[in-house]
């Protein structure tokens, strides 16, 4: 029977198959009212070979850019489907929340994960002396199985995914589903993701004869973008100039919102000038790109080289960075099996397209970056050893925004300045004034999402101020725009907005008298800041 033709009223909109047979299914019917605008969204009602062979019947006619599925399901499907496959994962915090749910009813608690345990669960386990017992399955009977001697061994309560709890429940046991919301709408946005970069691809492929690589693949930020005056960021800068002089592999290390990116940019452009300015620089973040896609993207692919493959063949971006630069984001996420390939290329200086047999010979710089302890992953065997030496030939930590507080002011001025001209608003006359008596509220605050969190944050108190031109920038404003700070302060010692050695006595005098603003500056109550002022603090 054929399938009813897609309307094309959204003909332009990616099109996204949810696939899923247990009470998964309700979660992805609760997300995709959210999404529905980005996308058309359909969901399929079926699981592994009987999935697999309706999808490959439909894509024969039919569009689809990315399936969406989990578990055992997902697992089934990646490599049976000639569609990109994102498989839904449930996070630790997911892992939390359905443990603290099982524990209610019972202390021993069982999880069940497919193909392989967690071992940070293991050692959470070990460290707290939380019942937990864990089993892994691969097949609907090994789950069974599985429940079954958990079962016996008395335990009540079973976390897992939705087939695992609904075999749980038939035993006569607490099935906890272990997926959340907010892990929903992440594969969601990792398959509008996915299907973006699709496009991209078509549309770049479509343009290549017409368009320069060097004009779509350029560097925009250099030495000059890496702002503060700090001993750590002349360090930094100093690298940076060694850094260029040499063709080596760099790896950047860094908590997220620290600029590896905006590094890796001014390693490109500060080489050396015979090499001329229009060297293409390419980024790609090895933690965005679906495994399914990530292969062709970096190595590129011949024609037929397997179902779905561009007609006449894709070049990947190693060959569009070729005399430049590949900047590899989070290169602790890429799979096993890549790794493998990556460090082929970076020994040999040749690539092999997927499908294909003669290398092709490239001159490429890479940089890699990443946020997690990549030493830690090779000790778990989750990182390849000798690609993890062949990438730290040269090194680069950056530093937190909390190591190098004495740039934060400057930066937020900076910041915000930029983001009011952005606006098209003009900063008050005294705004370096008003920013200095509100200096402690972002001088003490730990930003744990470093410079972009900085730079998000001045984009929404830009936004407050442009609405508001005659409001002033004071501290009670930053507080009520910015809460965050505010509950950052709430838990030192001191009250909020106080630095050691300065009594309230002093905070008040600033504000010359002003008990409200001196309360919300400090992160108190009037009442509190009376009984402080009494007690002579």
């Amino acid at each position: 029977m054929p399938y009813p033709a897609p309307s094309t009223e959204n003909i332009d909109l990616p099109v996204i198959w949810t696939v899923s047979v247990s009470r998964l299914s309700d979660l992805f019917r609760d997300i995709t009212l959210e999404y529905d605008h980005l996308a058309t969204i359909e969901p399929i009602h079926l699981g592994f070979d009987e999935a697999a062979r309706h999808i490959r019947e439909r894509m024969a006619t039919e569009r689809c850019d990315v399936v969406i599925a989990a578990g055992s399901n997902a697992a089934y499907l990646k490599g049976r489907v000639s569609a990109p496959v994102i498989v839904a994962k449930a996070s630790g915090f997911d892992m939390m929340q359905a443990l603290a749910r099982a524990r209610r009813v019972s202390k021993r608690i069982g999880v069940i994960t497919y193909q392989s345990p967690l071992p940070e669960l293991a050692e959470f386990s070990a460290t707290f002396g939380a019942g937990i017992f864990q089993r892994t399955y691969v097949t609907e009977e090994d789950a069974r199985a599985r429940i079954n001697e958990l079962k016996a061994e008395g335990i009540e309560a079973i976390v897992g995914a939705g087939l695992i709890t609904d075999l749980a429940e038939e035993a006569g046991l607490t099935g906890v589903f272990v997926y959340s919301a907010a892990s929903m709408r992440q594969a969601f946005d990792d398959a509008l993701e996915v299907a973006r970069l699709t496009r991209l691809e078509a549309n770049r492929s479509r343009r290549a004869a017409t368009i320069p690589l060097a004009d779509t693949l350029r560097a925009r930020h250099g030495l000059n973008d890496l702002r503060g005056e700090s001993p750590a960021m002349e360090k930094l800068r100093q690298q940076v100039v060694l850094f260029a002089r040499s063709p080596a592999t760099v790896l950047i290390e860094g908590e997220t919102g620290t600029g590896k990116e905006l590094v890796a940019q001014a390693i490109h452009r500060e080489g050396p000038r015979s090499l001329g300015s229009d060297r293409p620089f390419v980024a790609v973040n090895c933690g965005a790109v679906a495994e399914s896609l990530l292969e062709s993207e970096l190595f590129g692919h011949e024609e037929g080289a397997f179902t779905g493959a561009r007609r006449g063949g894709h070049a990947g971006l190693f060959e569009a960075a070729n005399h430049g630069t590949l900047f590899l984001d989070e290169i602790g996420e890429m799979p096993l099996a890549l790794q493998t390939r990556l460090l082929r290329v970076l020994e040999e200086g040749e690539v092999v397209r997927v499908g294909a047999t003669r290398p092709l010979a490239i001159k490429v710089r890479v940089i890699g970056a990443t946020h997690c302890d990549l030493e830690a992953r090779v000790r778990e065997g989750r990182f390849r050893a000798d690609l993890y030496y062949r990438l730290a030939v040269l090194r680069i930590s950056l530093p937190p925004l909390r190591e190098r507080r004495e740039d934060v002011s400057a930066l937020v001025e900076w910041s915000l300045k930029n983001a009011l001209a952005a606006l098209g608003a003009r900063p008050h006359p005294n705004l370096r004034a008003e920013l200095a008596a509100c200096a402690p509220l972002f001088e003490r605050y730990d930003w744990p999402g470093n410079v972009r969190e900085l730079r998000n944050l001045t984009q929404r108190l830009a936004l407050y101020l442009a609405a508001e031109p005659l409001q002033a920038l004071t501290p009670g404003f930053v507080l009520a725009v910015t809460p965050e700070l505010g509950r950052a302060a709430a838990a030192l010692p001191l009250s909020a907005g106080q630095t050691p050695g300065e009594t309230v006595r002093d905070v008040l005098a600033r504000f010359k008298g002003r008990r409200d603003e001196a309360a919300q500056y400090l992160g108190i109550s009037r009442t509190t800041l009376w009984r402080k002022l009494r007690a002579g603090a």
